[in-house]
């Protein structure tokens, strides 16, 4: 068989599986599709990415992550709406860049509402509060770590992996709900601000689960609160800010998939189902939970819902902070 005999057959055979159920009928065409992500490889919205596009591979369908670093994903977020909405390429990235974005930023360089297409929330990222050996060894819970701030001002910072973050809000937050004062220390990845965490240069850091799994049994760090309504699975022992008096204190990061403008609302259907049926793929959850990530399954137009509850629920929030960039 020559190379356009088996390249008919492919095709043939990817469509004859599509109309039989087999595929999603968007997998029959060969084209090899992007998903857009806005961060280097490697990170957690990288690795989220990756997994997607292997689960899809073994649907037949051919995606390959198309990093776009810069400006905390800007770069990438800008981009797609510039793609054709015919669902070959799409954008990985978190839901605050819908969210919060809007309200951090004076320059947005894209339309949080007319220039996405929301498809589905893949995975949920809780955040924790946690500190390190710079905090005495008494200090276990978060009534703790008002006490000993109160005594030792000099040490009233905490951490974020951002300026702009979910985590940077939700310390502030914190510290307006205990009458701290908080200076925020925003880092440019979670990576640096582990690394001063560790080595006692910051009190406290307040970052996603994930960053701190691999450090639990050093005995470097306390995580003294996570931010969701309840425990996180993988920090069973550790209460939530609401357990510990903060009701008002939730914020759980989620990783979304969306299409370009345009995109015909038969087509984002299909990408969801494509979503929904990878979840099943065993290697793909155990490969997020290995990184302290959950599931999390929207329907399109659910998840446009919750993009809005979530914008509406950080503007407030942001404006009480008084943070802004120019960038």
């Amino acid at each position: 068989m020559n190379t356009l005999s088996r390249r008919r057959f492919g095709a043939t055979s990817l469509a004859v599986l599509a109309a039989t159920g087999w595929l999603p009928a968007i997998w029959a065409q060969t084209t090899v599709r992007r998903l857009l992500v806005g961060y280097p490889p490697g990170g957690t919205l990288d690795q989220t990415a990756r997994r997607v596009a292997e689960a899809w591979r073994k649907q037949g369908a051919s995606f390959i992550v198309d990093n776009r670093a810069g400006a905390a994903g800007r770069v990438a977020s800008a981009q797609l709406k510039r793609e054709r909405g015919d669902g070959n390429t799409l954008l990985c990235t978190h839901t605050s860049a819908l969210s919060i974005y809007p309200h951090v930023y004076t320059k947005l360089m894209y339309d949080a509402v007319a220039d996405f297409v929301p498809i589905t929330p893949v995975v949920s990222a809780t955040c924790a509060l946690a500190v390190g050996n710079a905090v005495p060894a008494t200090v276990k819970t978060l009534a703790d770590y008002v006490k000993w701030v109160r005594q030792s001002p000099s040490h009233a910072m905490y951490a974020s992996p951002a300026a702009g973050s979910m985590a940077h809000f939700l310390g502030f937050q914190f510290s307006e709900a205990a009458g701290l004062q908080l200076q925020h220390v925003g880092y440019r990845g979670s990576a640096p601000a582990m690394n001063d965490l560790l080595g006692g240069q910051i009190p406290a850091y307040l970052g996603f689960v994930a960053d701190f799994l691999p450090y639990l049994q050093s005995g470097k760090l306390r995580i003294l609160a996570v931010s969701g309504e309840k425990r996180s699975r993988f920090l069973p022992a550790v209460p939530s800010f609401p357990e510990q008096g903060y009701a008002a204190l939730t914020g759980v990061e989620s990783y979304g998939l969306f299409a370009p403008p345009g995109t015909p609302e038969a087509t984002v259907k299909t990408l969801h189902d494509a979503v929904t049926a990878a979840s099943r793929d065993e290697t793909l959850v155990a490969g997020f939970e290995e990184v302290g990530l959950e599931l999390f399954n929207l329907s399109p137009k659910a998840y446009e819902r919750y993009i809005q509850t979530e914008r509406d629920k950080w503007g407030p929030v942001v404006r009480a902070s008084g943070f802004k960039s120019e960038e």
